[in-house]
């Protein structure tokens, strides 16, 4: 079996690396700055115990078969020493992070790596080092590529669910369509979901989304303009103690992952000449929290 390391074990990767464990025992090592002795994830499913492999430094490490980043996107850079260390020509990184731009953001560092974006639906919570709390069930979805059919069966034994798809431009940009809106309007206003059941902040995040939409096309997506309207409504109706990863760092204090989102939107509006005034505003504030 081929080495797994997983780089950046907070709430998604330490709910993925516990399936991973879980399956392929000793062949998945722990990348983390904070050792722990346990790995446990609380999930719907049940709650997971595993005494995992664990590295806590890139000097211990050589290239290995496969690599799980699944740091926030903001700290890629902060990850350059493990993925140097892990990549070499005949390595996968698999990107679990947000956002449309994963291979731009991850190539400098992978030694001529393959690269495989990947779109996560993992709704969890870091509660501490080595212990997450889960909230739905873990979905991912790769490029209909070799190398994401063979991530695909990574996860063969496990509930995590991988979908393989052959449009996963429009994957990526559905995403960020949800992201773009609900994180930065729960972080901006240090509220959670249910200040969406405002109409005046619901338009916000329409035209949050709405601008998304238009550059998602431009760049090839294959967007439905009912999805604008999905989405808000889906926030409006959903629980109004719903937060988001992004409320969760400010209230933590953590940077916040301004710019693969919001930022994303209005960098690629800007390369095909469409203007994205809100999502322009929004980064702007966005990253003033995140220099006070």
């Amino acid at each position: 079996m081929s080495v797994i390391a997983v780089v950046g074990v907070g709430a998604v990767g330490g709910a993925i690396a516990a399936r991973l464990c879980a399956v392929h025992r000793d062949d998945v090592v722990l990348c983390v700055r904070t050792p722990f002795e346990a790995l446990v994830v609380e999930s719907p499913t049940g709650t997971r115990r595993i005494t995992p492999r664990l590295c806590a430094t890139p000097d211990a490490v050589q290239p290995v078969s496969w690599v799980l980043l699944a740091t926030k996107a903001h700290h890629t850079a902060g990850a350059a020493a493990w993925l140097q260390a892990l990549t070499d020509a005949h390595t996968t990184v698999a990107i679990l992070q947000n956002g449309v731009e994963h291979i731009e953001r991850v190539a400098p560092y992978v030694n001529g790596a393959t690269l495989l974006p990947v779109v996560v639906e993992c709704p969890a919570t870091r509660v501490a080092p080595g212990r997450i709390v889960q909230r739905e069930p873990a979905h991912l979805l790769v490029p209909a590529t070799e190398a994401g059919r063979a991530f695909a069966q990574l996860f063969a034994g496990t509930d995590v669910g991988v979908t393989v798809t052959p449009d996963f431009v429009t994957a990526a940009w559905r995403k960020l369509c949800l992201n773009v809106a609900g994180g930065a309007v729960t972080a901006l206003t240090d509220c959670p979901q249910e200040v969406m059941r405002r109409p005046d902040v619901a338009q916000v995040a329409r035209d949050l989304i709405q601008e998304c939409v238009t550059v998602g096309r431009a760049e090839g997506a294959d967007l439905d303009e009912s999805l604008v309207e999905e989405i808000v409504v889906a926030m409006v109706e959903g629980p109004a103690e719903a937060g988001t990863s992004m409320l969760t760092d400010r209230r933590a204090g953590r940077l916040l992952e301004a710019d693969a989102r919001n930022g994303a939107v209005a960098r690629i509006g800007a390369r095909h000449r469409i203007a994205t005034p809100l999502n322009r505003a929004v980064t702007a504030l966005l990253t003033a929290l995140n220099q006070t």
